[in-house]
This record gives structure tokens, sequence and C-alpha cells, in this order.
């Protein structure tokens, strides 16, 4: 009988290691149970990348001066679990018809870079972001709308994020059409 009670004791023992240490994030926990052996177990990280379709988005309006428009995007995990983000949001533009326009994304902060968001979030350099779900990350753009020459602007009515080549796609709809001139260049910040 004791023996037995022993064995329920270390299997419980065993469950309950197991089960905390699978709700570490980001860390590695070693917990050593001793009786008659030795048991020692290490969570597995339970965060991948996150994946565009988890996220739905929302255009933040912004402001503008001498000729330059500055805006974020807010992107919100809808899903449960949790996921990692680092780096630059990839976007495409399109018109009313859904036809891709032109557009030269410029990371910032990058060299020779003659940009400064208002967020100081958005000048730093990428950091790995850990989101939950409901939880948020943003990314900040900014855009020339003074036409050079004879050169027409872009006129978007819709963005497209991605955070991988290829991968799903976060549609955004600003409230006004976005319209970068310079051959559609548009400085973006990492997601931070």
């Amino acid at each position: 009988m004791r023996r037995g009670l022993i064995s329920v004791a270390i299997f419980i023992a065993f469950v309950a290691i197991y089960t905390i240490g699978r709700h570490s994030i980001g860390t590695t926990t070693t917990t050593t149970t001793t009786t008659t052996t030795t048991t020692t177990t290490s969570p597995t990280l339970v965060s991948s990348a996150c994946k565009a379709s988890d996220f739905s988005g929302v255009y933040n309006e912004g402001q503008g001066a001498a000729g330059t428009i500055e805006a974020s995007v807010t992107l919100t995990k809808a899903t449960a679990g949790s996921c990692t983000l680092k780096g630059w949001p990839l976007m495409t533009l399109q018109d009313r018809l859904g036809a891709v326009l032109k557009s030269n994304l410029v990371d910032v902060p990058g060299t020779g870079n003659s940009i400064q968001f208002t967020a100081a979030a958005a000048n730093a350099a990428p950091k790995t972001l850990t989101l939950n779900q409901n939880s948020t990350t943003n990314f900040s753009l900014a855009y020339s709308d003074v036409p050079t020459g004879a050169t027409a602007c872009e006129s978007a009515v819709t963005l497209s994020v991605q955070f991988t080549t290829n991968g799903a796609v976060i549609t955004v709809t600003p409230p006004y059409a976005v319209q970068p001139c310079n051959g559609g260049q548009i400085w973006v910040s990492p997601l931070y």
C-alpha cells in the first residue's frame, strides 16, 4: 500500500512540474524532484512566429507638416495563444479597383533616413515582441504628398500588410486615400 502511495505522489509531482513548466514563456526552468530517482523537465517554447491571418488592422489617421504625412497602423491579435514578431511589416497599396500600386518602402531606422516619427518607439531598432490574444502592435509610416514635376502621386484606398513574403494579408482601409509621391516612397518603422 505504501509503495502505491509513493508512486501516486511521484506521478502527481511529475504532472505538477510538467504543467508549471509548460506555462513558462521564453524562459528555461529546470526542476528536480528527489525520491528514489531524480527527474528533470524543461519547458518547450510555446510561442511561434506570428501569422497575419491571426490579426486585424486599423489605420490611425495621422498628421502632416511641410508636405509629409505621418500615420500609424495598429494590429490586434484575434486568436488564442502567443506568437512573436520582429522587424518591419511588408506593405502593398491598392487602388479602388484592387490593382497593386507602385510603392517604394524605406525601412526606418536605416542609413540616411530623413524622417523621424512622432512615436519614439517607431525610431528604435526592431525588438522581438511576444503577442497574446487581444494584444496589439503598431508601426508608423510617412510619405510625401507633394508631387515632383509632372509625375502623379499614387492614390491607395487599401493597404495590405504581411509579416512574410507570400504570407497571409491583413487588409487595412484608411479613412482617406494614402497618396505617396516620389515613386510611391513610404518610410516604414519596425513593429513596436
